[in-house]
């Protein structure tokens, strides 16, 4: 099997670019190490040209006698030589040596071996003239030198101008080869690409890229097709696919709109039986069902009352109002969790067949639960054999638990009406025990002195009692007065003002004594408990003030901040410190101290004589605050 190899992108324009790279660093190369040469040759130039001046000055040295310069001189003229036999890489400065640089450069050698034994041997000024014959000659051999090196360096420079010229046209090729090989290899791919694109968005699913490489481009392009005849087959199909996802766009809105039909339902029944009945009609119009029981069962499951049922033949309502668990399919505690499809036909026989005589073939049985506990369940009749799918599954056991729920908070309900009748009527006690209870059984006493006067035939104890009697059955009423005004009195959930206000103007009323409230700095609202007390407290205090106090002015006075204080003063005529608080007949600061403990309240009487009377509330620093809601206000018991 043969194997395609894979080029990528890169690796292609690396090959097409490389050899061009190469060829150019070579030159670039070339061309530095011609300049050294160059440059190195020149400063040989520079060097040999320096040679020549040395020699001028050794004969002109000679002349004039300056014997000791001379040494000196040869010196300098020998480091010449050597600097050009080996050299120099730091300035840079080296021969381009050949065969005629080398023999002339011989020549220059012998001439100055020559040329320093006559130096070295002659003697001022008969050898000037020699030495100046000489000299010429010398400078003649060292001009030939010169003129060798600079043919060799002419060469070079003509060869670098011809690399130079190489070399631009390298560059010039190579570009235009590089540009060749990009069209060829990025821009005509993206060309097609382009066009297929735009052959897409012109609603031609049809369009294909025509690209045989194995590139990146080739991959490109075998995805784009990939995609393109997805997105073809898409559209394809795309209308049972919006056909499908209607469907379940319908029933998904269907099953929300039951569920909201159900809440609306549970939220607006007050009374099981309304509840029930609607449930069942709700049921049987959302799960197109024949016929619909609602059963509820017992706390140890083993009875099934129906309380509800739509389209059951009257005969089969009568029958199965009460079935026991087990004689029937449908009420089975032990059956398993979620709805249960029983074919009518296919079961095996029971004692009640109720169901199969009015024609029904299934039944559709979604037990009610509540926290794992079987509270009943709901039965759904069809006159077919049908089935259910796990959506109408899941609806009907979510409606199913929605009903607990429901069927739950009535019971709560219930139960907490039931719990705050009782505590309004142990209330009621409470207040009818410690107000006029107490008064009753002060007449009793007094009714039992009267027989016992009567019987001793004592008039003037008579009358003493009638006075009594009198006096009791005036206060009696006086409470019953009393305790009807505090009925009527409300608590407001934002700010108990209000209702302390209701309760100074009825005072007023009642007693015709002036009362001012005085309200002082800014708290949160009492919760609508606390205010109840509160009032309770005020309202008691005030009733003693009516009784005992034979007050002209009464004062409450309200502070809320750092924490809560009511105060209520009159100027009656109050009673003796050192007498303490009123004895067990007078109920009234009695029931005030239980109140303010029921509250972790701070409760105080501080009293002189003959300079009225002060009832002190305190409340604990941290309070509930009061919840405002629409609820209905509290009345105060």
């Amino acid at each position: 099997m043969r194997t395609i190899r894979h080029w990528p992108l890169g690796a292609k324009l690396s090959l097409v670019g490389a050899p061009f790279l190469l060829l150019a660093i070579c030159s670039i190369a070339m061309l530095v190490w011609m300049s050294l040469q160059l440059e190195g040759g020149a400063a040989s130039v520079n060097e040999a040209g320096r040679m020549r001046m040395q020699a001028y000055r050794m004969v002109l040295s000679v002349g004039t006698g300056d014997m000791q310069a001379l040494p000196h001189q040869v010196a300098e003229f020998e480091r010449s030589l050597e600097l050009l036999r080996n050299g120099d890489p730091e300035r840079p400065l080296f021969v381009p040596w050949d065969d005629t640089v080398r023999q002339r450069f011989s020549a220059v050698e012998q001439d100055w071996v020559r040329f320093r034994g006559q130096v070295a041997g002659s003697s001022p000024p008969v050898a000037s003239a020699i030495l100046a014959d000489e000299a010429a000659a010398f400078a003649q051999h060292i001009d030939g030198f010169v003129a060798g090196i600079e043919g060799h360096l002419s060469r070079w420079t003509s060869l670098m101008h011809l690399l130079q010229i190489a070399l631009m046209a390298l560059a010039v090729v190579g570009a235009a080869v590089l540009l060749y090989t990009g069209y060829l290899f990025v821009l005509e791919p993206v060309g097609l690409l382009k066009e297929a694109i735009h052959r897409i968005q012109g609603g031609d699913l049809s369009a294909r890229v025509d690209c045989a490489t194995t590139d990146e481009f080739g991959t490109l392009a075998a995805g784009f097709n990939d995609m393109a005849g997805q997105l073809q087959s898409m559209y394809r199909n795309l209308e049972s696919r919006v056909h499908e996802k209607t469907a379940q766009l319908e029933e998904k809105h269907e099953r929300l709109e039951s569920l909201y039909e159900v809440t609306n339902l549970v939220t607006k029944a007050v009374t099981l039986d309304e509840l029930a009945a609607g449930f069942t009609k709700n049921v049987a119009r959302i799960a197109h069902a024949d016929g619909v029981a609602l059963r509820w069962s017992d706390e140890t499951n083993r009875s099934y009352l129906m309380l509800a049922s739509h389209g059951l033949p009257q005969a089969m309502v009568e029958a199965e109002h009460c079935i026991v668990a087990g004689d029937c399919h449908c009420g089975s505690p032990s059956a398993p969790p979620g709805a249960r499809v029983i074919p009518i036909r296919a079961m095996q026989p029971a004692r009640m067949g109720h169901c199969a005589q009015a024609g029904f073939e299934t039944v559709v049985s979604i037990p009610v639960r509540l926290h794992d506990r079987l509270m009943g369940e709901v039965d759904l009749f069809f006159h077919a054999q049908i089935n259910i799918s796990d959506a109408e599954r899941s609806l009907l056991e979510a409606l199913t638990v929605q009903l607990a729920g429901a069927m739950e908070n009535l019971r709560l309900n219930a139960l907490g009406l039931e719990a705050a009748v009782s505590q309004e009527r142990s209330f009621l006690a409470r207040e009818l025990h410690d107000s006029i209870a107490q008064s009753l059984a002060f007449l009793k006493i007094q009714v039992q002195l009267m027989r016992d006067a009567i019987a001793r035939g004592d008039a003037q104890q008579v009358q003493h009692v009638l006075g009594e009697i009198d006096l009791g059955v005036r206060e009696s009423y006086g409470d019953v007065r009393e305790l009807l005004m505090h009925f009527r009195t409300r608590a407001n959930a934002e700010d108990i003002e209000p209702a302390l206000m209701t309760t100074l103007r009825k005072f007023e009323h009642q007693t015709g004594l002036k009362t001012t409230l005085q309200m002082h700095g800014e708290g949160l609202p009492l919760a609508p408990d606390t205010q109840i007390q509160v009032l309770h407290i005020v309202q008691e205090a005030l009733s003693n003030v009516r009784k005992h106090a034979r007050a002209g002015q009464v004062w409450l006075d309200v502070q809320k901040q750092p924490q809560w204080r009511l105060e209520v003063r009159d100027d009656g005529i109050g009673f003796p410190s050192q007498e303490g608080a009123p004895d067990e007949t007078h109920v009234g600061l009695r029931i005030m101290s239980e109140r303010a403990e029921r509250l972790g309240a701070h409760f105080e009487v501080l009293s002189n004589a003959g300079r009225g009377t002060s009832v002190v509330l305190t409340l604990p620093a941290t309070q509930r605050p009061a919840v405002v809601s629409a609820a209905p206000q509290q009345r105060v018991a």
